[in-house]
C-alpha cells in the first residue's frame, strides 16, 4: 500500500492557514492522516496540550474527529515524533527565512507560503531586507527553491524539496501575461499596465489602520505604488524588465478575491482566435486555469475556488488588448496553490482535493 503523506502546518491561525487546514483535512489522499498543527502556545493552553483547532477556526469543527485536533507547541521534535513529511509554512517572511534551512536539514520537504524564497535576483529581494542576505546558508537554500506555479514549473516542482508558493497578485498577473510574452506577441517597448485590486484578506489577519472597517469599507485606494513586494516576481517569471511594466495594487472593500486588468499592445495585429490559441496551447494540461473566450471573468466566479480565470478583448484593429484575470487570493493565490503544489510533488492529479 502507498504510504499516506503526513503533512504539518505552521501558521494555521491566519486566513491562508485556515484555508490550508480545510483543504488538507478533506484531501482524499490524506484520509485518516490529518495535518500536524504547530504554533505558539502559551499559558493555560500549554497546560492542556495545545489549542483546539475548532476554537481557532470554528468552521473546521466536524463530527469526524477534526474538533479533537489541536495546535500544539511548535518544536522540531514534535514534527519528528509525528513523522512529518511535508511542512507547510504560512508564516511571516522572516520566520520562514529562519526555519526553512533547518527543515531541509532535517529531511522535510517544505512548501512555503511566504515571500522568503520566491526571488532569485538579490536586487529584487532587497525589498524584504532579509538579515541573512548574502550568507552562504541563504544562498544554498535559495538554490534549492522552485517557484511554485505549476503552470510554469511543473517538472521542477515534482522533485523539489523547497517550493516557494507565489504571491497572490503575482499569480493573477503572471498567468495571463507569461503565455503572450513567451509567444513574442507583446510589444514591450510600449509597456504593460497591470491594474490589480484585492480584497482585504490579502493584507493578512492582523488589523491595521488601512484594513480597518472604517477605512476600507465604501473605499478604493491604491498602495505600494512602484514598491510592491510582488513586483520582482512579475519581472522574473514573465521575463521582462522593470521599465516594461507598471503594476499598481489597490485595496477593494470586499473580504477576498483579486481582479487584475492588464493593458498590452501587440507587435502586429491579432485576432481573437490567435490570442485564444496561445492561451489554449500554453495551459493545455493545466486544470486550474479557465479561459473565458466569450466573456470577461469576474471575482464572483472565481472566489472560493482554486481557479485562475482569464479573459480578454481586442480593439477593432487587433493591436491592443485588455486582459482580465480573477482569482481567490486565499486559494489560488495562497493555500489552494500550495495544495496544488503538494499534488504535483507527490505525483497525484493536480486538481485533486481542489475542485
Amino acid at each position: 500500500m502507498t504510504k499516506i503523506v503526513q503533512t504539518a502546518i505552521v501558521g494555521v491561525t491566519g486566513y491562508a492557514g485556515a484555508e490550508l487546514a480545510r483543504l488538507l483535512l478533506h484531501h482524499p489522499r490524506l484520509h485518516g492522516k490529518p495535518p500536524v498543527f504547530a504554533g505558539r502556545v502559551e499559558g493555560k493552553d500549554l497546560e492542556r496540550g495545545g489549542i483546539p483547532i475548532a476554537e481557532i477556526h470554528p468552521q473546521l469543527g466536524d463530527n469526524n474527529g477534526s474538533s479533537e485536533l489541536k495546535m500544539e507547541p511548535f518544536s522540531w521534535e514534535l514534527l519528528s515524533a509525528r513523522s512529518a513529511d511535508v511542512l507547510f509554512l504560512a508564516t511571516p517572511h522572516e520566520q520562514s527565512r529562519e526555519w526553512v534551512p533547518e527543515a531541509l536539514k532535517r529531511g522535510l520537504r517544505v512548501i512555503d507560503l511566504s515571500g522568503a524564497w520566491r526571488l532569485t535576483d538579490p536586487v529584487h529581494r532587497a525589498v524584504y531586507a532579509f538579515a541573512d542576505e548574502g550568507t552562504e546558508l541563504a544562498a544554498a537554500t535559495q538554490a534549492q527553491a522552485v517557484y511554485g506555479m505549476p503552470e510554469l514549473h511543473r517538472k521542477q516542482i515534482t522533485g523539489a524539496r523547497l517550493v516557494a508558493n507565489p504571491g497572490c497578485y503575482a499569480t493573477s498577473i503572471i498567468l495571463p501575461l507569461r503565455p503572450l510574452v513567451a509567444a513574442g506577441l507583446v510589444d514591450l517597448k510600449h509597456g504593460i499596465v497591470a491594474d490589480a485590486k484585492s480584497g482585504v484578506s490579502g493584507a493578512g489577519k492582523v488589523p491595521t489602520a488601512r484594513t480597518h472597517f472604517m477605512y476600507a469599507a465604501d473605499n478604493l485606494s491604491a498602495y505600494g505604488v512602484f514598491a510592491h513586494r510582488h513586483t520582482g516576481e512579475l519581472l522574473e517569471q514573465i521575463g521582462i524588465s522593470s521599465e516594461e511594466i507598471i503594476f499598481t495594487p489597490h485595496l477593494l472593500p470586499i473580504p477576498r478575491g483579486i481582479l487584475s486588468t492588464i493593458y498590452v499592445r501587440f507587435k502586429k495585429a491579432q485576432t481573437r482566435e490567435s490570442v485564444a490559441r496561445v492561451y489554449r496551447e500554453f495551459f493545455a494540461g493545466s486544470p486550474m486555469v479557465r479561459l473565458y473566450e466569450k466573456a470577461l471573468p469576474q471575482i464572483q466566479y472565481s472566489v472560493h475556488t482554486n481557479y485562475a480565470d482569464i479573459g480578454f478583448q481586442l480593439d477593432a484593429g487587433g493591436k491592443r488588448a485588455i486582459i482580465v484575470s480573477c482569482l481567490d487570493n486565499l486559494l489560488k493565490g495562497a493555500a489552494g496553490q500550495a495544495v496544488q503544489n503538494l499534488n504535483v510533488i507527490e505525483g497525484w492529479p493536480e486538481s485533486e482535493g481542489l475542485e
